[in-house]
């Protein structure tokens, strides 16, 4: 898929099709509760989601029951039980973010997405110390917002809606600390390992406020302990598809830059032809 492909695709299946293994399987764990099953999933369904994942691998067939599971529990969240493939993604995207109390307009799902990330971690930010979240803010290239305040820094780079390696790092950050709240174990970042080098300062203070929020009455409703957590994965597999059409690495300081980039930002080596 080329970028603006990726950038603007409201199908489940594309993402899927262009994501890593394990990020999937991340889906596969919240879809039948790791492993455990869930009522409102098709037995043999859970059972051939869960081979695929313990062999590592995703057919065509085990990707379309993926994107059609996630749908389908969409039209659970939405109370619209009367269409056999469930309700469309961007249908589904837009109803969490209402759940979530998200303020979105006429935007792209994209952005929504971005914006779904933006309002877990600000409310997270609210269980954190000052020093946590100076350590989150600064993995996001945030050095100053001592006036604004944290939650306007984060609306800025959710404003941006450029899918930079800020919004990248925001949406592996929430996605990582989700999955390490519902699957016991957090995602795996060795595609893009050298991007992701300091990541892990931060995955502990929002791993523990994400984990208090997880509790909450937002996810009272078993369909929403579905979609929610799908939504933020896939929010995030879109954003690595993203970077990894739109980054590269400095050859000297291995920082990211844009692959339309002449010289690197940080260091000023210039960028490989």
């Amino acid at each position: 898929m080329k970028l603006e492909d990726v950038i603007s695709t409201t199908s489940i299946l594309a993402l899927l099709s262009v994501s890593d293994v394990e990020d999937i399987s991340a889906l596969v764990n919240y879809l039948t509760d790791n492993g455990e099953g869930r009522l409102a999933l098709d037995g043999d369904a859970c059972k051939q989601l869960i081979a695929a994942r313990d062999a590592g691998r995703y057919f065509l067939g085990d990707l379309e029951v993926i994107a059609k599971e996630i749908r389908l529990f969409g039209g659970n969240s939405l109370l619209n039980l009367f269409r056999k493939d469930g309700v469309p993604y961007d249908e589904i995207v837009r109803d969490v973010a209402e759940h979530l109390k998200v303020n979105f307009g006429n935007d792209s799902i994209s952005v929504i997405e971005q914006e779904i990330l933006g309002k877990i971690l600000t409310r997270a930010f609210e269980e954190m110390s000052e020093e946590e979240r100076r350590v989150i803010l600064e993995e996001l290239g945030v050095l100053s917002f001592s006036t604004a305040g944290p939650a306007a820094a984060i609306a800025a780079i959710c404003a941006a809606k450029a899918g930079g390696f800020a919004t990248y790092k925001l949406a592996a950050i929430v996605a990582n600390a989700i999955a390490k709240a519902l699957i016991g174990k957090g995602l795996t970042f060795a595609a893009t390992g050298q991007m992701m080098r300091t990541i892990s300062v931060a995955i502990g203070p929002i791993g523990w406020a994400i984990t208090a929020l997880w509790t909450a009455a937002d996810l009272a409703s078993p369909a929403y302990r579905v979609t929610v957590p799908c939504v933020v994965q896939l929010a995030y597999m879109r954003q690595k598809a993203i970077m990894v059409r739109s980054m590269t690495v400095c050859s000297e300081c291995q920082h990211p830059i844009a692959q339309s980039a002449r010289f690197c930002s940080e260091c000023g080596t210039p960028a490989a032809a």
